[in-house]
């Protein structure tokens, strides 16, 4: 009976999305203070439901079956709990966020609508428990968040959200083609840890089943940020609302990385690729990924499109520690995805605070911010440490256990080129980061006190605070985070 639960994360931010862009009450013009309420609300009682789900037993519920060996199937395990958790937190949080920031913007009632309807879908696809589900939602997922993309309705605008959606359907289509491989060659398409691979049927097809395995790798990576159908991350994040930018780098992106572990780990099996040319060819993507979105970020001169280019780099981080097929490598995947979430979530409310207040977009332009917002510009600067990796932050000890676990697989060069990367990707990250924060505190003789914004209100400023108080507890107090991760990863191995 308790499985019936499964469905409430799923149908309740679904139908109040529906409700705050159909129902006329809260449709009108003079019922923001309404919608907000109603909008909070869903949030908070997703949250809450899945939060009761969490320490449950685990469940399996079947809802209907599109064909004989087609069911769509919801099922928790120790990854969807923590997929799922993480995202009804951070979509909690940037939603508290958004109704101050969002008087701003016009057509709130529609940010609010997509915003919880993407919601609801990501809900479904954590908990999916075949291949059939997880790609049904992904792709709900896509068409309900390019909204968030176009929401200005300016031109570029309108041309980043058809870019996010032509690659989205791209990767999409790759990862299709390993739908049937597995539907032809397995025993089911239900997530089983170690692989459902039927080895009589496989037998005389495995370089085909290795090609299709990389491009399913490929295709999720799209979702990822990861190269090469990563473009979107560049071009959606400056035109989107700071909320829609926070939840696309912090949470879906790593809708991406959770496909890719579900597809590898629990359907194609790790032990299939480990030492073949596939692997190579993965860790290989992730780490040049790594490399690029570093060197872009770098030198990027526009705030929102700096962090987009470091996400494609640090999501990848979790890309590469998936590859190298280890158990502290998977650990470490596991960690950054958590880490990454919060502290980006965080980078990019910031931006939007400081963008809203300053009026002012690039890098250059928030020489002295920290002067007149204090409180944020110093959020930015502990954000940073931990997005660099400095001890006792929690950035370091996710790339830790990911170079630990590199150095641990027998993959050549490659195991000890990866924690050089990572290196040399740190370097960068404080490169392109510590220069915001050093000139904001730091502007100079020739600064103008009163010239560069002022605080937000505390609607946006607490969530904030919250989730770089996560970050830096996360670092200090990694222990029960390490666990958790460690118990997963060796169920998936």
């Amino acid at each position: 009976m308790n499985a019936y639960f499964l469905i409430i994360p799923i149908l309740l931010p679904l139908i109040a999305g529906l409700s705050v862009a159909f129902v006329r009450p809260l449709r009108v013009s003079g019922a923001s203070d309404a919608r907000r309420a109603v909008f909070i609300a869903a949030l908070a009682a997703n949250a809450a439901a899945v939060v009761w789900i969490i320490p449950q037993p685990d469940m399996s519920l079947e809802l209907f079956r599109l064909a004989e060996r087609l069911p769509i199937l919801l099922r928790t395990d120790g990854l969807s709990r923590l997929f799922c958790g993480l995202t009804a937190l951070m979509f909690l949080l940037a939603g508290i966020y958004s109704p101050e920031y969002m008087k701003h913007e016009k057509d709130e009632g529609r940010f609010c609508a997509f915003y919880l309807m993407a919601l609801g879908m990501l809900m479904g696809f954590g908990f999916s428990g075949n291949l059939m589900t997880l790609y049904l939602f992904l792709e709900a997922i896509t068409f309900l968040s390019v909204p968030l993309v176009l929401h200005s309705m300016t031109k570029e605008a309108i041309a980043a959200a058809f870019k996010y959606l032509y690659y989205s359907i791209a990767g999409t289509s790759l990862a299709l083609v390993g739908f049937f491989f597995v539907y032809s060659l397995g025993a089911s398409i239900d997530f089983t840890p170690g692989g459902v691979l039927d080895m009589s049927l496989l037998a005389g097809r495995e370089g085909q089943m290795l090609t299709v395995t990389l491009l399913t790798v490929m295709g999720f990576g799209a979702k990822a940020g990861m190269f090469p159908l990563h473009a979107w991350l560049p071009a959606a994040h400056p035109v989107a609302p700071a909320p829609a930018s926070a939840i696309l780098s912090g949470v879906i992106t790593k809708a991406g990385v959770f496909a890719v572990i579900r597809f590898v780990y629990c359907l194609i099996g790790p032990d299939f690729i480990r030492g073949t040319w596939v692997q190579a060819a993965w860790i290989s993507l992730a780490l040049f990924s790594i490399a690029m979105g570093s060197l872009l970020a770098f030198r990027e001169p526009e705030l929102k499109r700096r962090l987009a280019y470091s996400s494609v780099s640090q999501v990848s981080y979790a890309m590469f520690g998936l590859g190298v097929l280890t158990s502290a490598g998977v650990t470490g995947a596991l960690l950054h995805m958590v880490f990454h979430s919060v502290a980006k979530d965080a980078l990019f409310l910031i931006a939007g605070a400081v963008i809203l207040k300053t009026g002012k977009t690039g890098v250059a332009d928030l020489r002295g911010a920290g002067k007149s917002m204090p409180v944020t510009m110093g959020c930015f600067a502990l954000l940073a440490v931990t997005l660099v990796g400095i001890p006792p932050t929690s950035g370091f000890t996710s790339k830790w256990y990911l170079a630990v676990g590199s150095l641990a697989a027998d993959t050549g060069y490659l195991s000890w080129l990866g924690p050089a990367v990572l290196m040399v990707s740190a370097l960068l990250s404080a490169g392109y980061l510590f220069p915001i924060a050093i000139n904001g505190f730091f502007p100079g003789e020739e600064y103008e006190h009163d010239s560069v914004g002022r605080e937000p209100g505390a609607s946006m400023l607490i969530p904030v605070l919250l989730l770089t108080a996560a970050a830096l507890i996360l670092g200090v107090l990694p222990g029960p985070l390490i666990a958790l991760c460690a118990r997963i990863a060796g169920a998936l191995l």
